[in-house]
């Protein structure tokens, strides 16, 4: 598998990350290019037919870090719902990574400090699609 991995995504979630990096003021929002070029190369599909193994909004997600091997379960949210525990944002450099990966898929990205990391995703614990939470 190619370190980018086709991606799927809600047009839900798209919509919503689309209003927030249009907000930004532009010397903000080239900080994430690299998600959007993500958004741009993702499949996208109506919320109820994400299949249940991709990490959507909202998702609690296990992966690991292939290069130190640690393993991490968190929730992908919101800039407004990052800072509690286990949460991370869609604009932090995982987040970005994760979204629209499947279980099993793993993705080279770059991290703040200029390295490159291997994410690959174990589990999917909770994901709003897969549960009914279609509008959450």
């Amino acid at each position: 598998m190619s370190s980018t991995p086709p991606i799927g995504i809600s047009s839900l979630d798209l919509e919503r990350i689309d209003a927030l990096l249009e907000r930004m003021p532009p010397v903000e929002a080239v900080k994430y290019e690299a998600l959007r070029g993500e958004l741009d190369r993702a499949a996208v599909l109506e919320p109820s037919d994400i299949p249940a193994d991709v990490v959507t909004m909202n998702s609690v997600v296990t992966f690991r870090d292939d290069d130190s091997s640690d393993e991490l379960t968190i929730s992908l949210v919101y800039p407004s719902g990052a800072g509690a525990p286990g949460t991370v944002s869609i604009f932090a450099p995982v987040g970005s990574a994760l979204l629209g990966l499947r279980v099993g898929q793993w993705i080279e990205w770059p991290t703040p400090d200029g390295r490159r990391r291997n994410l690959r995703v174990l589990d999917i614990e909770y994901q709003p699609e897969a549960s009914g939470d279609l509008h959450r």
